[in-house]
C-alpha cells in the first residue's frame, strides 16, 4: 500500500515504515502528525484518485526529529562595480516515520 501526499508544496510517494524529510511541520518530537492532503491511494481496494484530493484519506506519520539542513550559501557579484554580497541559509526540515495510512 502507497500513498502520494502534498505537504510543503511538494508531493511525496510514502508508504508505512519509510523515514522521509519534509519541510517544517508542527509538532513535538515523539508526537504524531496527520497528513489529510491526499493525492492518490493504492491498496487493498485498488487505485484510489482523488480530485484534488481523496475524500476520508488520511496518513499518520511519528516525528522522528526536528532540524536544519547544512548552511549553503548565496554569493551574489556584479563585475567592476565593486558588489559583493555573502548570505548564508539553513532550511528548517522534520523527519518523520509513516506510521499508516488510512481510506475511511
Amino acid at each position: 500500500m502507497y500513498a502520494i501526499v502534498e505537504t510543503g508544496g511538494k508531493q511525496y510517494r510514502v508508504q508505512p515504515g519509510e523515514i522521509l524529510r519534509f519541510e517544517k511541520l508542527p509538532g513535538e518530537v515523539g508526537g504524531t502528525v496527520e497528513l489529510n492532503q491526499v493525492r492518490l491511494v493504492q491498496g487493498d481496494a485498488g487505485l484510489l484518485v482523488g480530485h484534488p484530493w481523496v475524500e476520508k484519506a488520511r496518513v499518520t506519520a511519528q516525528i522522528i526529529s526536528q532540524g536544519r539542513t547544512r548552511s549553503m550559501m548565496i554569493f551574489k557579484k556584479k563585475r567592476r562595480k565593486n558588489y559583493r554580497r555573502t548570505k548564508g541559509h539553513r532550511q528548517c526540515f522534520t523527519q518523520v516515520r509513516i506510521t499508516d495510512i488510512t481510506t475511511a
